[in-house]
């Protein structure tokens, strides 16, 4: 069977590139595509070739990738997979798009709806050029969402992270998901019970991460925070933040790995739909600090492996700051709950059980019809 496994873009490291990254890792001889590909920013995908779209080539669209919106469905559209006996696309917006041969299989594994189509004030209503725009962008969106609508129907399975996803496929796109709850690589982190005087934060800088709610509560607490990961809101939060917050950037994957295992807690203000920054957090002995609604609701226990926040503000996260520093945490059970919950070999023995049944069924509705 010939494998092709297909990516938005792999200009980041955030949670949907590493379930693409475990992806990669499980279909060692499957061929990897994506739109555009920047292999300083993302995954390591060590010596594997990374096809990408026409979209590569154009001056200035991998570090502006976001700017490509409106190019994404065309690249995709036009890439050449009907050599390929099984597709398996990983997609918050544009993957999902692209071409089979009838014979073929096409599974998704849709991380979310194209979020800043149908949830476009909540993603991006920080962005300054979207306010100062939002009137012929909306016109935009609008072609988009009837184009998005039309490709969703391409992939014969939906795959989703999340029973909130698979709702909102049902709804948006009109198409049923199985909910498989996303691994982590255990071995991509160490475990530590020697915690150090830091909070850590570890996220995308866009305005749904909600950073600014984490850099108010801790410039009122003057506690330290460490602040990784970078994107457009960068500059405004540092306009925010005072001498108690660090800003590290881009971080390499051990510099990650240590991080999140001496810090105190990990904060998240998002609400995420699954969000793999707490599992990760957890399966390094590291307690979570998280807004209660979402996909931690899945992942965490409260008081056992993290502490919940009721209210997007800075004094609602204050208050479970302080709520967390009283609690004697167990790291090792911590750790031990990420790892008998979330690992890989539970996800992909579910998964290939899937595939298995969906290819055995596709290539019955081939025959019969």
């Amino acid at each position: 069977m010939k494998i092709a496994l297909v990516h938005d873009y792999l200009t980041q490291r955030g949670g949907a590139e590493r379930v693409f990254e475990l992806l990669c890792k499980r279909y060692p001889e499957a061929h990897i595509y994506t739109s555009v590909y920047n292999h300083q920013k993302t995954i390591d995908l060590s010596d594997r070739v990374v096809n990408t779209t026409f979209l590569q080539k154009i001056p200035g669209a991998v570090k502006n990738f976001r700017l490509m919106a409106p190019f994404y469905f065309s690249a995709f559209r036009a890439l050449n997979l009907q050599d390929y006996d099984l597709i398996i696309s990983s997609s918050t917006s544009f993957a999902k798009a692209v071409r089979k041969k009838p014979q073929a299989l096409h599974v998704c594994f849709c991380h979310n709806v194209t979020r800043f189509l149908w949830d476009t004030e909540t993603y991006l209503r920080e962005y300054g050029d979207y306010r100062y725009f939002s009137p012929l962008l909306e016109k935009v969106f609008q072609f988009m969402r009837k184009v998005d609508l039309e490709y969703a129907q391409e992939p014969d399975l939906y795959i989703a992270n999340s029973s909130i996803v698979a709702r909102r496929i049902q709804d948006i796109y009109k198409k049923q998901a199985l909910v498989i709850n996303y691994p982590i690589d255990t071995s991509n982190f160490v475990f530590s019970e020697n915690k150090e005087d830091y909070y850590l934060a570890s996220a995308r800088m866009i305005s749904y991460k909600r950073l600014d709610i984490i850099i108010e509560a801790f410039n009122w607490l003057g506690w330290r925070l460490l602040i990784s990961g970078d994107g457009p809101e960068q500059q405004r939060l540092k306009s925010k933040a005072l001498d108690n917050i660090e800003f590290l950037g881009h971080v390499s994957d051990a510099k990650r790995k240590d991080l999140f295992s001496k810090a105190k807690s990990v904060i998240v203000a998002a609400l995420e739909d699954y969000g793999l920054v707490p599992v990760e957090a957890n399966a390094s002995g590291t307690p979570v600090i998280a807004y209660g609604a979402g996909g931690v609701l899945d992942t965490q226990v409260p008081r056992k492996t993290g502490v919940f926040f009721k209210r997007q503000t800075p004094e609602s996260l204050q208050t479970a700051l302080l709520e967390a520093g009283e609690i004697n945490w167990n790291y090792q059970n911590i750790r031990n709950h990420a790892v008998t919950n979330f690992s890989e070999t539970a996800f992909f023995s579910k998964v290939e059980k899937i595939i298995d049944q969906a290819w055995r069924v596709h290539q019955s509705s081939n025959l019969l019809g």
